[in-house]
């Protein structure tokens, strides 16, 4: 079976006792980079007075993983087999995801246990009321691909939560002040590590802020949606109305994606009958 095992994003004791038993148990550990997992164990072992020696780690990541992947067969689950990212939840913006794949494939049980995700974290920090939004991970470094994304979080009218890194945060800030300087943006630094810090205001005066500001750390960035304005029409909306025909066909297939000749074809028909 595999387990994919959430690990703290900062704080230590953000570890469920769940994740810490089945870590405890498990016989072959996937990591994205073994050295950062084991030293990990080691606090856990240390602060819990456990004993996670003896276990087989195997590195998966982004560069290896298709290799891995290829060397697997239904043996390989067993055992019992964790997955853990270097920190966070594995699939969000980790590897992980091409595991989960390999199960369902091949009809080989697994589970994923909850635990700390800094995307989630920073929505609940936010303040915004919104109940829906996209996250985008990171975001290119440059080029029209960055651009192009930017402006799709900026006419949304989602939320789009992203991540940065601390080298990147003052262009990204420099970049949606110049598309939007009034838009209100939140960010979060380093979440439930000793430096945690947050702010939310407009993006023209936390650009202005943060130019002198040494910055530092993992950066969420929440992003307000787009002002709604008006409504959202539906079909129901526009059967009742008292136009000209022609005008609902229109409408409708505009709204459907049917053509206006068969549209306007049926509300012929109904009115003869």
């Amino acid at each position: 079976m595999l387990c994919l095992v959430p690990t703290p994003i900062g704080n230590l004791e953000d570890i469920s006792q769940r994740s810490l038993k089945v870590l405890l148990e498990a016989e072959l550990i996937f990591c994205e980079d073994t050295r950062v997992t084991k030293k990990l164990l080691n606090l856990l072992g240390e602060r819990n007075n456990l004993d996670f020696s003896n276990k087989d780690f195997k590195s998966f990541h982004s560069h290896n993983e298709n290799q891995i992947l290829q060397s697997l067969d239904k043996n390989t689950f067993s055992k019992n087999v964790v997955y853990v990212s270097d920190a966070g939840m594995p699939c969000i913006s980790d590897p992980g995801a091409t595991l989960v794949d390999f199960c369902i494939k091949n009809d080989i049980p697994y589970d994923v246990l909850p635990g700390a995700n800094a995307v989630l974290t920073a929505f609940a920090m936010s303040g915004f009321k919104n109940t829906e939004f996209t996250f985008y991970g990171f975001l290119d470094h440059k080029g029209a691909s960055r651009n192009a994304k930017l402006e799709e979080i900026l006419s949304s009218n989602k939320l789009g939560i992203l991540y940065e890194s601390p080298h990147r945060l003052l262009k990204l800030l420099e970049e949606l002040k110049n598309k939007d300087e009034d838009r209100t943006i939140f960010l979060a630094k380093e979440i439930s590590k000793l430096h945690q810090k947050t702010y939310k205001d407009s993006a023209k005066n936390l650009y202005e802020l943060f130019l002198n500001i040494d910055i530092k750390g993992e950066w969420v960035v929440v992003i307000e949606a787009k002002e709604q304005i008006g409504f959202n029409l539906e079909l129901d909306d526009i059967m009742p109305l008292d136009i000209a025909p022609k005008v609902k066909a229109k409408l409708i297939a505009k709204l459907t994606g049917a053509s206006v000749k068969e549209v306007y074809q049926e509300l012929l028909d109904k009115i003869e009958k």
